[in-house]
């Protein structure tokens, strides 16, 4: 396994807000990243760089080593950042075959809770870290990216892992520190990622269902009283499920609600919506009404709302 000072071959697949953020500060860190760009997004880095717009790092400008149009055009990596949409990701991993070896570090950084089981089943090879991220971040219609307010936290772990996937992680760990990314390694990764996961059940689903940021939301007892059903339903099946997710986990969420939010914030499901592009309905809405569905929970306000998107 190489060591941080190997100049380790680095690439990030999905290089829109998430994926931009990290791939600026790794191109910024190592000469020896790759990234995945489709054609204008592609052409705007050929030509500008990553440009990237940060409250926690300024402005950012840095080159990658190589850009490719296709993840078929990897050659093996050492690390890789997966940060596709997560309605991509099945199309994305065959064109992932030639890019991993046995020592490859994957990490998705994705939404939802199942990325990580979808990479490892879907690559034959290497080991996958599971991961989340809090952040504020969007691509611009210049391709560059904006990352705002005081937080980007990655959140890292390897369930059940042996001493070699901890000295990988080690080592990742590593690598982001480096690269000045800030993050923390998870205990229970899987705990970490439904925590997240419900909080985005309420707060995309319902800022795209009512097709407003949160303010409008939190101004109208009804549909507060939905924001907080959503995020009650969510937890339930993630109990249901085996996480330790606990009644403080939930109103911790509902407190960020009534009091963190700005009330222009809104979600990427309800901008991606409201422009028409393809969203992760079925990753944060779908998911739980059809997971309900299987264990036998009710959860009307999550099936209320998954039918009134789907339409």
């Amino acid at each position: 396994m190489p060591t941080i000072n190997d100049s380790p071959k680095i690439a990030v697949a999905g290089v829109g807000g998430v994926g931009g953020y990290l791939s600026a500060l790794l191109c910024r860190a190592f000469d020896s990243v790759t990234l995945v760009a489709r054609k204008g997004r592609y052409d705007a880095f050929a030509r500008n760089g990553l440009v990237l717009h940060s409250d926690l790092n300024g402005e950012v400008i840095s080159r990658p080593q190589a850009l490719v149009q296709s993840a078929g055009e990897l050659p093996p990596q050492d690390y890789l950042f997966i940060c596709v949409k997560n309605y991509s990701l099945e199309e994305l991993l065959p064109q992932l075959k030639t890019a991993v070896t046995e020592n490859t570090v994957i990490i998705p950084v994705m939404n939802g809770v199942d990325p990580g089981d979808r990479v490892q089943a879907g690559l034959s090879a290497g080991t996958v870290v599971k991961a989340l991220i809090y952040i504020v971040a969007f691509s611009n219609p210049d391709y560059s990216i904006t990352q705002q307010g005081n937080f980007a936290d990655l959140r890292l772990g390897i369930e059940h892992p042996d001493e070699s996937r901890k000295e990988k992680l080690a080592a990742l760990s590593s690598l982001l520190t480096q690269a000045g990314i800030r993050h923390q390694l998870s205990g229970d990764i899987m705990l970490d990622i439904w925590k997240k996961y419900v909080l985005n059940c309420c707060y995309n689903v319902a800022t795209a269902f009512y097709d407003c940021p949160i303010g409008p939301i939190r101004d109208d007892p009804a549909k507060a009283r939905d924001y907080i059903a959503l995020a009650q339903e969510a937890a339930q099946v993630a109990v249901a499920k085996g996480i330790a997710i606990s009644s403080e986990d939930i109103e911790a969420i509902i407190d960020r609600f009534y009091h963190s939010y700005a009330d222009e914030a809104s979600s990427s499901l309800q901008r991606d919506i409201h422009a028409g592009r393809p969203a992760e309905v079925e990753t944060f809405s779908g998911y739980i009404v059809k997971e309900a569905h299987r264990l036998g929970l009710a959860v009307p306000v999550s099936e209320k709302m998954y039918q009134g998107l789907v339409r």
